[in-house]
């Protein structure tokens, strides 16, 4: 049977990109050797790591002046790099869920933190607005896609201050207007490459601003230096990543990307709009088009695990939502087709007629 992969991370990846992965781990760029094994400091993998820089910053459309640097930790070490790098007085911060929640705990150990707005009032299910940043802050910080809880912006915000963000899982799904942010960052594992992998894109001339001593490997001037190669980078994830950038520019880029999301994400709620055993759990203005969060109808709260089920028949995984919601979260990264989002509707429709 055919697998529907709704996973939220590690998630879906062009069957290209896999294909090519598995290929070159038994004979890489025709070595003879497995990428797994190869230096990363050999003339191939040098060859691989320039073209997934170069190509992230055709399909991001990179303004003269930032960088695109590979390095590891998850996105989750990014949380204190930011602060590292760029927080000298204070910071301002949108809490939008979990993760800018955690983003906002680990700046406050280096300085005055803000929070602009939140959303915790209502378990996270919108995004505030009419909020303020202080023209003070040595930068405002936003998480643009909530994995856990369905949110997402949609829209590049214009603030007095350097802007920085965490886009793990809405990167390359939208086109973003780069030269008003001064980083973008995010963990690889959900539109871009294998778990194992983070990415940076780093407006140069804002280094280096904080009078704090840096370690070499949080100081982001490190790995612009080096072309991402100070130390050993996560070869294999960075060879995958350059195959998913690939898969992007041949199928329309980031544009592309963006319409094939509004249709599978249009595709779905509407379903559950207009289907009476499901509910969203994201006001209609704040709704991801990358993590769709729903439930059951609490009237029919007790046929969650039936409806779970049922998906399970039509080879749907990864439905089941985050704890912290609950129902049901249906990931719609980049490679997810049309074909899965329309299972899992017929799915829906099915469970419907059933009752």
């Amino acid at each position: 049977m055919k697998k529907h992969n709704f996973y939220a991370g590690p998630s879906i990846l062009p069957q290209e990109a896999i294909q090519a992965t598995a290929d070159a781990i038994l004979n890489y760029a025709g070595t003879g050797l497995s990428i797994l094994e190869v230096s990363h400091r050999g003339a191939e993998f040098i060859e691989t790591l320039a073209q997934a820089e170069a190509l992230f910053g055709e399909l991001m459309d990179l303004p003269a002046g930032y960088k695109v640097i590979f390095v590891g930790g998850g996105a989750s070490t990014q949380f204190f790099h930011v602060p590292y790098n760029f927080l000298q007085h204070k910071a301002a911060y949108l809490d939008t869920g979990s993760w800018s929640s955690k983003a906002i705990k680990e700046a406050k150990l280096f300085g005055e933190v803000t929070v602009v707005a939140s959303s915790a009032d209502k378990n996270y299910s919108y995004i505030p607005t009419g909020y303020e940043v202080p023209a003070d802050a040595d930068y405002f910080h936003i998480t643009s896609n909530n994995t856990i809880f369905g949110t997402e912006i949609l829209q590049d915000p214009i603030v007095p201050v350097p802007l920085i963000a965490d886009m793990s899982s809405d990167i390359l799904s939208r086109p973003v207007d780069v030269s008003k942010y001064t980083l973008i960052y995010g963990g690889a594992q959900k539109n871009l490459a294998p778990a194992g992998l983070t990415f940076a894109i780093v407006k140069v001339d804002a280094l280096g601003k904080v009078d704090r001593p840096l370690p070499s490997m949080v100081d982001y001037r490190t790995h612009v230096g080096k072309d991402s190669a100070f130390n050993t980078p996560p070869v294999v994830c960075i060879f995958t990543a350059l195959q998913t950038l690939k898969w992007i520019k041949a199928n329309g880029g980031v544009a592309a990307m963006e319409k094939r999301a509004i249709e599978k994400s249009t595709l779905l709620y509407d379903e559950i709009d207009r289907n009476k055993f499901f509910v969203g759990t994201v006001e209609a203005d704040s709704r991801s088009r990358m993590n769709i969060t729903f439930v059951m109808a609490p009237e029919y709260a007790e046929l969650e695990k039936e409806f779970l089920a049922l998906a399970a028949e039509h080879g749907i995984v990864g439905i089941k939502g985050h704890r912290s919601v609950g129902g049901f979260r249906a990931s719609n990264y980049n490679a997810l087709p049309m074909e899965s989002m329309q299972v899992l509707v017929d799915a829906m429709q099915a469970f419907e007629k059933a009752h």
